[in-house]
């Protein structure tokens, strides 16, 4: 349990991920800090050019986003969208809205990012044509409470009678 349920986004701690040249963020958790059950926060602080993760969609989950600085680009769908501090972005679930946040300004974009935290939830990056899937803990949650996670290409899995 939080110690308290508020915390100042200048007491948050981050942790950097990348992955090539294209991705690069630092992610702070905050639901875990404030207690909170039954949605996942985290502030997202993106460099200029850089994506934090790939474009996908949730089958599961919704997402929200709140850009508190800079300006960036959403690609949801077949559609693009320009970013400035202010905005809000609702990504609900489905296999259509496959989306991603691009920083394509010229200063960091730092934005809150909001999800229902359900599990297990199904991924489509359609970018890659892969598919995740996770269980035991929503995507975003702890990874040492996953009981199941699998990514795979679509297309490329096994009959259902394989191996019986």
């Amino acid at each position: 349990m939080a110690d308290s349920p508020v915390i100042n986004i200048q007491k948050l701690t981050y942790r950097s991920h990348s992955h090539g040249d294209q991705y690069f963020a630092r992610v702070a958790s905050v639901a875990g800090a404030i207690g909170a059950k039954e949605l996942g926060y985290r502030v997202v602080r993106v460099q200029p050019g850089k994506k934090a993760w790939p474009r996908h969609a949730h089958l599961n989950n919704e997402e929200m986003f709140f850009i508190l600085e800079g300006t960036g680009t959403l690609l949801m769908g077949e559609d693009s969208h320009p970013l400035q501090a202010g905005d809000f972005v609702a990504c609900p679930a489905g296999p259509d809205q496959a989306h991603q946040i691009v920083n394509s300004g010229s200063r960091e974009l730092v934005y809150l990012a909001v999800s229902t935290m359900k599990e297990p939830d199904v991924m489509l990056y359609p970018d890659s044509n892969k598919y995740g899937v996770i269980a035991g803990s929503a995507p975003g949650g702890d990874s040492q409470d996953r009981t199941f996670a699998i990514f795979g290409r679509q297309g490329q899995g096994l009959n259902y009678w394989d191996g019986e």
